[in-house]
């Protein structure tokens, strides 16, 4: 770390939605994460164990153009445990979640799970193996 600029961790993530109802839908339902807050149809927080996972509608404090949709603009990674991986792909299928790379061990040590959220955004599930 380094002493001038203190920063110990990250505590939320947030992701520009552009189909929001869709999203929250996602990541609410189809992830099963926790509604930690809704500050306002704009602005929607998940627990994600010690982390927020924020949905954003563009146009707030930033003002950028958005990315069409389906454009990839993120990768989330959410660890597990190595036996963990290959049960969560199925609970995804069975939630109509479309796997773009089903299980697989990496040579990085890596056993990965890869799909996208409704705007695009990869997320991955691993485990070290």
């Amino acid at each position: 770390m380094d002493p001038k600029l203190p920063i110990r961790g990250i505590d939320y993530t947030v992701i520009f939605a552009r189909q929001m109802d869709r999203m929250r839908e996602f990541y609410g339902t189809t992830l099963g994460f926790p509604l930690h807050r809704e500050l306002s149809p704009r602005w929607i927080e998940f627990r994600v164990g010690a982390n927020l996972l924020a949905l954003s509608e563009p146009g707030g404090r930033f003002d950028d153009p958005a990315p069409p949709v389906g454009t990839l603009s993120l990768q989330l990674a959410f660890r597990v445990a190595p036996s963990e991986v290959a049960s969560c792909a199925a609970v995804l299928a069975e939630r109509g979640v479309n796997i773009v790379s089903g299980p697989t061990d990496q040579t990085w040590g890596h056993r990965t799970l890869f799909f996208r959220d409704p705007d695009g955004n990869v997320l991955e599930i691993y485990a070290e193996i």
